[in-house]
């Protein structure tokens, strides 16, 4: 299990050595596939897409350098034949999973089966989140509500029993000052990592290792 689990991208050296690390080889060298449909529950989400590839929005994620980097668009695969485009999966070192609409994203996941390759998938590839991207593989997940998906529908897979509260006391984002996520954090029943936009999770087989050059806590259940 190779896990990053940033806030917002490889936004400082720390999170990008962590990266390589993870890798094994420099990034130049590994191919990278990108998943961008957390954002389609976000509106103006479209947009957004197009600077994150083209690296104008925010820290470097697709825009890092990589040997190669396609696009796995999760909305599409339920209507391709599974073996056209799990066997590209399997072959790539990176899956970089963007932020968005948790409850979105946890939906397409599951109904395009990339949910259940997940367990085979991380014994080889460095799954790599961004904010939404990250929140999914844990125990907890949100939703802006801009979707039509029944309300008891998932927003996480629950891989890791724990949680994590990125953008950290964001300007953009007021209900993530610390105080407002202590108090959340404070209702669930398992961990959670508040982490700023410089800062990431890291999850492995030996444990959880945080990497940050800003700002991060973990409160524990109560």
């Amino acid at each position: 299990m190779k896990l990053l689990l940033t806030s917002a991208g490889i936004s400082n050296k720390s999170i990008y050595n962590a990266l390589v690390d993870l890798l094994g080889k420099p990034v130049a060298e590994s191919s990278a596939l990108f998943v961008p449909s957390a954002i389609y529950g976000v509106a103006g989400g479209n947009d957004i897409i197009r600077k994150v590839i083209c690296g104008t929005l925010g820290d470097p994620f697709c825009e890092l350098g990589w040997k190669s980097i396609g696009l796995l668009e999760l909305t599409a695969l339920p209507s391709l034949k599974r073996e056209f485009w799990v066997d590209t999966v399997l072959k790539t070192d990176a899956l970089l999973v963007g932020g968005g609409d948790c409850q979105y994203l946890t939906y397409w996941m599951q109904q395009s089966g990339l949910a259940d390759l997940l367990p085979t998938l991380l014994e080889r590839i460095v799954y790599v989140g961004l904010s939404a991207g990250s929140m999914i593989m844990t125990s907890y997940g949100t939703t802006f509500g801009s979707n039509s998906l029944p309300a008891e529908t998932d927003k996480s897979l629950r891989l890791l029993a724990i949680a994590i509260h990125p953008h950290l006391d964001h300007e953009w984002f007021p209900e993530n000052a610390l105080a407002k996520l202590e108090k959340l954090a404070g209702t669930l029943s398992v961990p959670s990592y508040l982490i700023d936009d410089q800062s990431a999770v890291m999850v492995t087989s030996e444990g959880i290792l945080m990497i940050s050059e800003g700002k991060w806590k973990v409160v524990q259940p109560k």
